[in-house]
């Protein structure tokens, strides 16, 4: 059951940075340090969009709209550390 635990714990782990990455690119792109007509710039963004926009749709359907303002990446990353915390405190059952 160890094993378990740990396994959520990395995917939880890899979730939390494929949004952070997603959201540093993000601004990247906005303030044109990167160019999305460079292949291997449009190929990551467009994977990093395919993974996460599902996540995001169902996010923004349940918060309001902040007048161009998206915070589905703040709520997925606040939605990741609870999950983390609950997991962390109930570690005991994974022993």
């Amino acid at each position: 059951m160890t094993s378990l635990f740990q396994i959520l714990m990395l995917l939880l782990n890899i979730v939390y940075f494929i949004v952070i990455a997603h959201v540093i690119m993000s601004w990247l792109i906005n303030f044109q340090v990167l160019n999305l007509r460079q292949p291997l710039v449009a190929q990551i963004w467009d994977g990093l969009n395919r993974l996460l926009e599902p996540v995001y749709s169902r996010v923004r359907q349940i918060i309001p709209p902040m007048g161009g303002l998206d915070l589905a990446p703040l709520v997925v990353l606040i939605g990741v550390a609870v999950l983390r915390i609950v997991l962390v405190n109930n570690a005991a059952v994974f022993y």
